[in-house]
Order: structure tokens, then C-alpha cells, then sequence
């Protein structure tokens, strides 16, 4: 056959496309290995992909997957079903999927503190709330100068104690994912000061601040805008900030571009760091052979993907050596090993 260069590298590039869609994902038929689906784009994803472990389906059944957190203590994951107003639980011995928490206030984001308390944002009740070891209820913020908050989103835990938040309002913009509510306030991200309980409005630049995570070393926050969804003048990126004195961010004029040469741009959702500092992000909007998580370095450069057939809203790394990615996608939750490490608890 006569073929050009340039024809090559188009066939290439619909390898991963071609791969996804043929795919099994009933875990019925075994994944030949290397996984076709854990892409290599940079020499330097290659010390985190494991060439014999393939991307499972752990469950589905979900009409709009998030907010996955890892319990190390229980060995469990709990993952928001939004709009069926349910939280549910992974386990890992099992693997068998119960519904936690129902009705859970259309929950989304969830993480663990550094008791081992769980922390949720509430889209119906507009707030962030923390599950205490006697089962009781504490609410950790509900309003801003007196206003109550849009729909909490994502949340993380800095080592001080203090909590972060963003606060887009997505559940608060119709009824399938918690109700219809007027935004009285900015789309803001916001700190809650452990000791004092006084909340502090960080960064109110973006137009819908979603997915938020920590530097290892915590120097630094990655923040996503998902305003694009909503508004063209939104740029697709995910920002990334210094941390000052742990309490205020400082725009260092750097973000990471969701763009994807020959794809398009879609959305950041939820982000992890891994020890390395490398940002995973859960990214979508697009189609095939770009949803999924994208792996980028600290300063921004795509070095991996891990495609599925589905948009994938959260990411979060988990199990007995916080190597194992879990990504809740639109229906479904899926994981995969790697050799990289999650920088934080959850």
C-alpha cells in the first residue's frame, strides 16, 4: 500500500478511539496486555503505567458518578450518585457496592480529614458538612456574609485542619442534581480556619471553580474552571496558585490547557496530585480517545491518558498503597493500578 506520513500518524492517532469502543467492559472477556487504554504520550508516564494490569469497571448503575474518597481505615471508597441523591460504598475486600448514606442532600464532593472524619459538600442543603464518629452531623459552612452558598462542589483538607472548598452552584441550577436555587453569591472558592471556624474567600476570579487539590508539599493549589460549560468567555484550564503562609493564593500567571492537539478542549473536573506532583485529572466533553483521566506534570505538560468510554467527573488514588486511581465516570466507577503514589489521604 502507498501510504503517507501523514496518513500513518492519523492512523495512530485513532488507535485509542478504536480500541475503547471495541472494548469488553464487562470484565467478561480478559484485556490483552499492555492495556490499550492507558496511553503513553511522554517518555516520563511510562514509570507510572504498569504494563500487566488492565482498567476495570468496578460498578455501574449511577446516573452521575463523584467525589470519590478513600477510607484507609475501613478499606472502602465512598462515591456521590448525585442525582439519585445517594452516597455509595466500595468495598475493597469484595468488592461489593451498598448505598452508604440515602438521601445524602444530593452530595457531590467528599474527602477524609486527618481524624478519619467525613467531609461532604451538600448541593441541596448548600453546605459542607462533616459526619462525626458518633454519627452525629456538623455543619462547617453554610453561608458567606449571610448569604447561604450556591452548591458546594469539591473538597480538600490542608494539614493545619483547614478546609477548602469551591462553591460553582451547579446544584442549585435545576432539579437533577439538587434543586433550583437563585446564586446569591459569586462562584467563589473558599478556606474554613480550623481552629476559629471563620470562613475566608480565597480566589472569586473564576467563573465556575470545581476540582481542587494540594501540591504534595502543599505550596501550591491546582484549581479547575468548568465555566465553559456555561460561558464562552471561560477558559478551559486548570489554574495553578502559590499558597501563602497556608491561608491566601497568589496567581503565579501559570495554568495547564485542557486542549488536546487534533481533539479539541473539554472540561477539568476533579484532580489529584501523586507524590511527584503530577496533576490527574478527570476530563471530559470531548468523545472518544480524549474522556477520561489525563496525566500532567507539575508544570502543565500531558504526559498520559487513561481513556474511557465515558466522561470522567473525579478521580482520587486509593488502596493498601495509594497506588490504585478509582475514577468515578458519568455511570460508572472504574480503577487501575499504577506505580504512582497519591499525595494525600483522599
Amino acid at each position: 500500500m502507498n501510504i503517507s506520513r501523514r496518513g500513518l500518524l492519523a492512523a495512530a492517532a485513532a488507535v485509542p478511539a478504536l480500541a475503547q469502543t471495541q472494548r469488553d467492559w464487562s470484565g467478561k472477556e480478559p484485556v490483552r496486555y499492555p492495556d490499550a487504554d492507558i496511553i503513553t504520550l511522554d517518555k516520563r508516564f511510562k514509570k507510572y503505567a504498569i504494563g500487566n494490569t488492565p482498567i476495570r469497571r468496578l460498578y455501574t448503575g449511577t446516573l452521575w458518578s463523584e467525589g470519590p474518597a478513600w477510607n484507609a481505615q475501613g478499606k472502602y471508597l465512598v462515591f456521590s450518585d448525585i442525582p439519585n441523591n445517594r452516597q455509595l460504598r466500595w468495598l475493597d475486600d469484595d468488592g461489593h457496592v451498598s448505598v452508604m448514606r440515602n438521601p445524602s442532600n444530593y452530595s457531590n464532593g467528599n474527602t477524609f480529614d486527618y481524624e478519619g472524619r467525613q467531609l461532604s459538600c451538600e448541593h441541596a442543603a448548600r453546605r459542607v458538612v462533616r459526619y462525626e464518629h458518633n454519627g452525629s452531623v456538623t455543619v462547617i459552612a453554610d453561608k458567606w456574609q449571610g448569604k447561604p452558598f450556591n452548591a458546594p462542589n469539591d473538597i480538600v483538607v490542608h494539614p493545619d485542619g483547614a478546609i477548602w472548598f469551591t462553591d460553582p452552584g451547579y446544584g442549585s441550577m435545576g432539579n437533577y442534581e439538587g434543586g433550583k436555587h437563585n446564586l446569591e453569591i459569586k462562584e467563589a472558592t473558599y478556606r474554613v480556619d480550623s481552629k476559629t471556624g471563620k470562613i475566608e474567600m480565597v480566589h472569586s476570579d473564576y467563573f465556575k471553580p470545581n476540582g481542587l487539590c494540594f501540591s504534595p508539599d502543599y505550596k501550591r493549589l491546582y484549581l479547575c474552571d468548568t465555566g465553559a460549560n456555561t460561558n464562552d468567555e471561560a477558559k478551559k484550564i486548570i489554574g495553578i496558585f502559590d499558597v501563602v503562609d497556608g491561608r491566601k493564593l497568589k496567581d503565579t500567571g501559570k495554568a495547564i490547557s485542557t486542549e488536546l492537539a487534533g481533539k479539541g478542549a473539554g472540561l477539568a473536573d476533579g484532580i489529584r496530585a501523586d507524590t511527584d506532583g503530577n496533576i490527574w485529572a478527570g476530563m471530559g466533553w470531548v468523545g472518544a480517545g480524549y474522556d477520561g483521566v489525563h496525566c500532567f506534570t507539575p508544570e502543565g505538560e500531558r504526559i498520559g491518558m487513561i481513556l474511557l468510554p465515558e466522561i470522567c467527573a473525579n478521580v482520587c488514588f486509593g488502596g493498601a498503597r495509594r497506588n490504585r486511581l478509582f475514577m468515578a465516570a458519568g455511570q460508572s466507577l472504574y480503577s487501575v493500578y499504577t506505580e504512582a503514589t497519591g499525595a494525600h489521604i483522599a
